[in-house]
């Protein structure tokens, strides 16, 4: 089970990574569902962690249909995150009638190899998940992450399931939206996954931010948000021993050192 983290500072990345992430998602303005990270950021980051990189490309806020000025800015940010040595970037374009924008997002997936590339959560906003799925899988990338369709993972579980079967080996499937400790387990076997994708990010007051972090909407001010290692750490063990139990479902005998699953 790989673990995916969504962070916007250097202290967050660090606690990530030594909570046992795999990978961190670098954005900006999770108050504003999440934009493209500042050159000086990503370069911090990268500095700072060895786990995996993935930079959001998202040039504002709001809806997904960017002008030709605004993708002329996704570009040079995909070059500018390519310069930093990341090791992905994270991209989404709808059209007016809400479909996947298949030659724009060819376009910046080109733009991005060899990088890895992940479909955000554009993708549930799409007016057919189904269609979408094979358009984001004709556009090449490598995975795609989704609430399915609905305001969080758990809600959404089985038409992630019902994804994840479609895709096969061709894509990818990465849950996120709202998941948690307390619900990583459910997520995790009504949909099949084998990725999560989570905030865990708290503001310094202590409050846990509800949701994804990427498409939340808050009216928090000024707050600002941080991701603590233990929380990390509580998580990825609760996916190690869901990992643990499918291994002991599919017959294996490496021992996990996890108590099996009911």
């Amino acid at each position: 089970m790989n673990l995916e983290i969504c962070v916007d500072s250097v202290e967050s990345a660090i606690a990530a990574a030594k909570g046992g992430a795999r990978r961190i998602e670098l954005c900006s303005a999770l108050s504003e569902g999440g934009i493209t990270p500042s050159a000086g950021l990503v370069s911090a980051v990268r500095a700072a962690v060895s786990i995996e990189v993935f930079v959001i490309i998202r040039p504002r806020g709001g809806n997904f249909v960017y002008s030709n000025y605004e993708l002329e800015v996704m570009h040079k940010d995909i070059l500018e995150a390519k310069a930093r040595k990341v090791d992905g970037v994270v991209i989404g374009i709808l059209t007016e009638a809400g479909n996947v924008d298949v030659p724009r997002v060819r376009d910046l997936i080109g733009i991005a190899r060899p990088l890895q590339v992940t479909f955000h959560r554009a993708f549930d906003f799409s007016t057919d998940l189904d269609r979408a799925l094979e358009d984001v899988i004709a556009c090449g990338a490598d995975r795609i992450l989704t609430s399915g369709g609905k305001p969080d993972a758990l809600r959404g579980a089985a038409r992630i399931a019902q994804l994840q079967k479609k895709a096969g080996e061709r894509i990818g499937i990465m849950a996120g939206g709202g998941i948690r400790a307390s619900n990583v387990r459910a997520v995790a076997l009504k949909t099949g996954v084998r990725e999560i994708h989570t905030s865990l990010s708290k503001d310094v007051e202590g409050s846990p931010s509800d949701g994804c972090a990427e498409f939340e909407t808050r009216q928090n001010g000024h707050k600002s948000f941080r991701v603590l290692e233990n929380d990390v750490r509580a998580f990825k063990s609760a996916l190690d021993a869901i990992a643990c139990g499918r291994l002991k479902q599919d017959g294996a005998h490496e021992p996990c050192g996890h108590l099996p699953l009911e």
